[in-house]
């Protein structure tokens, strides 16, 4: 029998992870990037002696890059390292309280008890719910198509099913934590775990409340070499499997043929394929390489409301800070009403919660000597026409004033260089529509079950992966969509 061909859009985490599982299972495989590199948002770039990871500072669930190894029969540990974290964040809050979340469930809960007006056995009993949830969604949910009948034929299925109103979905992630504490900054540090999404603890179901556990249970950890030593790491053992990688060239077109794949279209050139994968968000997948075929386009889908997006500055600063580590929030003084800034007015809020991620703090050299790389990231609704250019200078502004009103320090003077990443540029360089990152939000309890699948039920051997399909965005959810899409094939 031939080699059978797949052709993937897209040199994100989530198609290079693809290329992988397919190259393993005997096909020849060939990737298609726009971009001049591989990794999608999770790339880097330097300025004046600044190395940045351009995108995703978080590093969770590293078992699921190993498994990439293991499945090629290669060791993890010769490619691809990385480090525990001891502290996973520092928050920082307006009224001058200082919360280290130590990754240790008992010295986490110990600081809880002892900074704020709740004790540890509720932050035990809160990460307790937090498991219980993974347990019973983690199989189902995660790791499985949700549009095949086999999945909800299977005994774990069924149990999970079961227990179903266990993940708490009918009430929402803000509601559950005030019912679960009654330190305003404690609920406030568990709602900000819905922006690991892309969405609104004041809207989001409840069920978001697994994702402490991903941090507390599995831990944070920092990849040796920084964030883009994932997508290195993985792109080697791609082409040693034999995967091409042809950049700076972006395909024009799906080809089909009745109700089946033929190929892709790139500029006047067909290449012809077996089968399909769109890395691609779902959005543009639709109307820019099916545009000719209306009838495919999945149109409740690709209505649905998008995840929030992302206003970054990169910035080089002549300065080291002791009581700043690797990962670092400054919280807004209300966090109510940044969030119906971002979703109910479509702007940014005079004082955002602040995300101040600091590689060099593990990595030096991506700083000069007695500086440091600082990646400053703010929530910001997904781009529908704002006047941006106005937005990033009043956000600038604010930024800067709050930083540097809790570090004692005048910021502004010590900014010697910048970059900037908006929406606009994220959907540029990106393809995520409106430059929302994580696809569609979870601003509703069925938000899981209306995500894109994985694998069209239209057209044979088109399929789909990254952060705008099943299971969702972020580094472990791009992963396993490409695990369940391989397990499709």
């Amino acid at each position: 029998m031939p080699q059978q061909k797949a052709v993937i859009i897209g040199a994100g985490v989530a198609g290079i992870a693809t290329a992988i599982r397919l190259a393993v299972k005997g096909y020849e495989v060939e990737i298609f990037e726009a971009n001049s590199y591989a990794g999608g948002k999770l790339s880097q770039f330097e300025q004046n002696g600044y190395r940045f990871d351009a995108g995703p500072s978080l590093f969770t669930m590293p078992q699921y890059v190993d498994e990439l190894f293991q499945l090629a029969g290669k060791d993890p540990r010769q490619y691809f390292n990385y480090q525990k974290l001891d502290v996973v964040c520092n928050y920082f809050y307006e009224d001058g309280t200082r919360l280290h979340a130590y990754a240790d469930t008992e010295k986490f809960s110990e600081e809880i008890a002892n900074k704020t007006a709740d004790s540890a056995q509720a932050v035990v009993k809160h990460l307790a719910n937090s498991r219980d949830i993974y347990e019973i969604t983690n199989h189902v949910f995660l790791e499985r198509s949700l549009h095949r009948l086999q999945t909800y034929l299977r005994w774990d299925t069924i149990r999970s099913i079961f227990r179903l109103p266990q993940i708490d979905a009918m009430r929402t992630m803000h509601k559950a934590n005030t019912n679960a504490f009654k330190d305003a900054r404690v609920v406030q540090f568990f709602d900000r775990y819905a922006t690991y999404n892309g969405s609104n603890p004041y809207h989001a179901p409840a069920t978001l409340n697994v994702i402490p556990h991903l941090e507390h249970h599995f831990g944070a950890w920092f990849p040796e070499g920084g964030m883009y030593a994932i997508t290195q790491s993985l792109v080697k053992l791609a082409e040693e499997l034999g995967v091409k990688f042809t950049y700076n060239t972006a395909v024009d077109k799906i080809i089909t043929e009745g109700e089946k794949i033929r190929g892709v279209q790139i500029k006047e050139k067909v290449v012809k394929a077996d089968i399909v994968i769109s890395n691609m968000d779902v959005w543009f997948t639709y109307k820019k390489l099916l545009a000719d075929r209306p009838n495919l386009h999945p149109k409740k889908t690709l209505e649905q409301q998008r995840s929030s997006s992302a206003l970054i500055f990169y910035w080089g600063v002549k300065k080291q800070f002791s009581e700043l580590d690797l990962h670092n929030i400054f919280f807004s003084a209300d966090y109510k009403a940044e969030f119906e800034h971002i979703w109910q007015k479509q702007s940014i809020y005079q004082d955002p919660t602040v995300y101040l991620n600091i590689s060099s703090k593990l990595k030096r050299d991506d700083a000069p000597t007695n500086s440091e790389n600082w990646f400053v990231m703010i929530n910001v609704p997904a781009n529908s026409g704002q006047e941006w250019d106005k937005l990033i200078a009043e956000a600038r502004t604010n930024i800067q004033a709050k930083l540097s009103r809790l570090l004692k320090e005048d910021i502004s003077k010590l900014i010697e260089n910048e970059s900037i990443l908006d929406p606009r540029s994220i959907e540029l360089k990106t393809s995520s529509y409106k430059g929302s990152i994580y696809g569609t939000s979870s601003n509703n309890q069925f938000a899981a079950f209306l995500r894109h699948a994985n694998k069209s039920s239209k057209i044979k051997g088109l399929y789909f992966c990254g952060g705008s399909v099943h299971p969702g965005g972020g580094i472990p959810l791009c992963l396993l969509s490409a695990k369940i899409m391989a397990d499709l094939v």
